[in-house]
């Protein structure tokens, strides 16, 4: 008798969630009791440059992270899907560099840091903007230029803000200097805060990035540099661009680690084990993430011309970060099959929900263009592109 009422409850559990999509909580007709509530994983090794110990080979997964885990990185599989479909109609314009395959980096490096902690990325940064807690709608209002977007419509696809994440930024390897600084920021408040400063193999051979690593090192700053290894800068193999592909031991002085970019838990514990190294005070480290993108470059790359077809359905099928997270949980009795698809049927809902209201939403109107040029300044002129237009700005 009791586990029918808990059956009938789970049910009528499950159809009240349904009015409230961004709080629900999918419940199986299984009960809580019939799931496993946390395992163990090993994961793969680290290689180490300059580290006597590196990483814990296992990770521990709770059943409640293992969901969220799934439901985040599949959230941004589905947005940027969505995205390539909205490029092609011609509603999203410019500049759209696509997410999808390197999901596991962004939700392994914010499950390894702090909210408070600071991020700093290229212009790949769609899956950023959602980790660092900016909704679907705002993200997908912003790439189709609307009011509602992040930026009030005026960043588009490369700039991209919220709190504690500088963007999205559009000039290649710009964003590692800065992201020293907001390291030097954290360093001379004394918060306990490190910041994390993402570019791709691509960029990797910047001078700037050098630059960079010197003084993050002479100062210890608590930066954790990471290279996002997705295997070609725009079209180009890293064997074809880099003299040395060994990223990871590209700080010299500065300790590396070389970590699986595919898994969110090999991800996940190698930023706990930077975080506290910098939190230590030991100084910046460099991390580079073996990763895969589907997509080409930017959408205006089919990314089937320096790689074939072949390739990216190998890696689809080998290593994808999602198929991997799913297949454990399944495996380890930590989730359904119908858990797995109401989550799936859950987040095409917010996408489409998301979609349209990027359509809809009314794009900013011209005496918007200046605003918030300062953060908080009385309204000041602006001159247009010739001394007869005036604009203003508001802070």
């Amino acid at each position: 008798m009791q586990n029918m009422l808990t059956l009938i409850s789970n049910v009528f559990r499950l159809g009240n969630a349904s009015k409230n999509v961004g709080a629900r909580m999918v419940v199986s007709t299984r009960f809580f009791t019939d799931f496993t509530p946390q395992a163990s994983f090993d994961i793969k090794k680290c290689e180490l440059h300059r580290l006597e110990a590196g990483p814990s080979e296992t990770a521990v997964l709770t059943r409640e992270q293992g969901l969220q885990y799934y439901r985040t990185m599949q959230t941004m599989r589905r947005m940027e899907l969505k995205a390539d479909q909205l490029y092609k109609q011609k509603i999203i314009r410019g500049f759209c560099h696509l997410y999808d395959g390197q999901e596991a980096c962004a939700m392994g490096i914010e499950a390894g840091i702090n909210p408070t902690d600071h991020l700093i990325t290229a212009y790949r940064a769609h899956g950023y903007t959602f980790t660092r807690g900016v909704s679907v709608r705002e993200i997908m209002a912003e790439l189709t230029g609307r009011r509602g977007g992040v930026a009030k419509g005026k960043g588009g696809s490369m700039h991209m803000y919220a709190k504690h994440f500088y963007g999205g930024n559009g000039i290649v390897g710009a964003q590692v200097p800065l992201g020293a600084g907001v390291a030097l920021a954290c360093q001379y408040q004394g918060n306990n805060q490190v910041c994390v400063a993402l570019y791709g193999d691509g960029a990797a051979n910047q001078g700037q990035i050098f630059e960079s690593f010197n003084m993050a090192a002479l100062w210890k700053l608590p930066c954790i540099f990471i290279c996002e290894n997705n295997k070609f800068g725009m079209g180009t193999s890293i064997e074809r661009s880099s003299a040395s592909t060994e990223y990871f031991k590209r700080g010299d002085y500065i300790p590396g680690i070389k970590v699986d970019g595919m898994d969110v838990l090999c991800v996940r514990e190698a930023i706990k084990f930077a975080a506290d190294h910098c939190r230590a005070g030991k100084g910046p480290i460099v991390m580079e993430l073996e990763t895969y993108r589907y997509h080409g470059h930017s959408m205006s790359d089919p990314g089937v011309s320096y790689r074939s077809r072949e390739e990216i359905q190998e890696v689809r099928s080998k290593s994808d970060p999602i198929t991997m997270l799913k297949e454990r949980m399944l495996s380890n009795n930590m989730a359904s099959v119908e858990e797995i698809k109401e989550i799936d049927v859950d987040i095409r809902k917010v996408i489409e929900d998301a979609a349209q209201f990027a359509i809809s939403d009314p794009e900013p109107p011209l005496d918007e263009l200046c605003n918030h040029i300062f953060a908080n300044d009385l309204p000041m002129e602006v001159r247009g592109t010739n001394p007869w237009v005036k604009l203003k700005s508001v802070s």
